[in-house]
């Protein structure tokens, strides 16, 4: 299976905007090297266990090709390994077995320049102003008074954080304090944006307004971008492309192309279409989960898993 991303005309981001026939249920798509932007083949990785028991085989082998400039969302199961694989990506965790390359170099032991990384979990820092906030990268790495001025201030305008520029974290929303997370990476120009539930802890209409902007600073960037998520619907949105993970070791059970146009933005969930596409990621993935739950119920009652 080959991606295809179809580009929309002007102003065809709304409900007319709609994918051509859904592609066949496949593995990961590979690529063109001269478009291959990062890879992980053979990746497994597992987790030591208390003495005299089996280790926790968490992930693979799973192999995972990313296209620069696209827009890769993954689903799965609880436990199924996505925040895991996120990390390897990264060179936050080390692979147990196989390779991980991004930018036709070896990924180890460090996140790679080039690479920026999102949590769900609020990483501001309390003490610090949304715009020292914003800076704190950029003055780590010497970058000079001038142009850290002005990309801080670019992206602050951005992401509709100019008027809280001298405001602290506590006195901002969540969703706001995420954005000032985005932010953070975002002046560092990253080339590749990885994002694990960034916006899991808010209410769904603030999530999709939320996936609007992403989408937004995706076209501005130019980045490739990977997104982990439970909420079916955010990843159906986004992606060009959406790989459905399965329970434990998580492997890429199916990899769905949306065919969406580059201009959408969140009016797509209303297209018929869009009903289609995540409900044929919820029939695998629901499969997924109900093996997931018995795996979590044989870990309780001692089995290995």
């Amino acid at each position: 299976m080959t991606l295809v991303r179809e580009q929309g005309s002007p102003g065809s981001s709304g409900p007319s905007a709609r994918p051509r026939e859904l592609a066949p249920r496949s593995g990961p798509a590979t690529v063109g090297a001269s478009k291959l932007h990062a890879q992980l083949t053979g990746v497994t990785k597992l987790f030591p266990a208390p003495s005299g028991e089996n280790p926790v085989h968490a992930l693979g082998p799973i192999d995972m090709a990313v296209e620069r400039g696209e827009f890769f969302a993954i689903v799965g199961p609880s436990g199924c390994g996505k925040s895991t694989l996120l990390d390897i990506l990264a060179g936050l965790a080390a692979p147990t077995d196989g390779t991980v390359v991004f930018e036709n170099k070896p990924i180890s032991g460090a996140v790679p320049p080039g690479i920026g990384v999102v949590f769900q979990e609020d990483a501001s820092f309390p003490w610090l102003t949304v715009w020292d906030n914003v800076a704190f990268g950029l003055r780590r790495a010497g970058l000079e008074r001038g142009e850290t001025t002005k990309r801080v201030e670019h992206w602050l305008r951005f992401m509709g954080l100019a008027d809280f520029a001298r405001a602290h974290p506590a006195h901002l929303s969540g969703g706001m304090r995420q954005r000032v997370c985005i932010a953070r990476t975002l002046v560092l120009e990253p080339r590749m944006i990885l994002l694990d539930e960034p916006f899991g802890a808010l209410d769904q209409q603030t999530r999709l307004l939320m996936g609007d902007e992403l989408l937004r600073l995706w076209r501005a960037t130019g980045a490739t971008v990977v997104l982990i998520t439970h909420a079916i619907d955010e990843a159906c949105m986004l992606a060009d492309r959406v790989g459905v993970m399965t329970a434990r070791p998580g492997r890429f059970a199916d990899v769905a192309v949306t065919r969406w146009p580059g201009d959408r933005d969140s009016r797509i969930v209303s297209d018929p279409s869009f009903g289609q596409l995540t409900g044929r990621v919820w029939s695998i993935l629901r499969d997924e989960s109900i093996k997931a739950i018995g795996h979590a119920e044989g870990d309780i009652g001692g089995r290995s898993p």
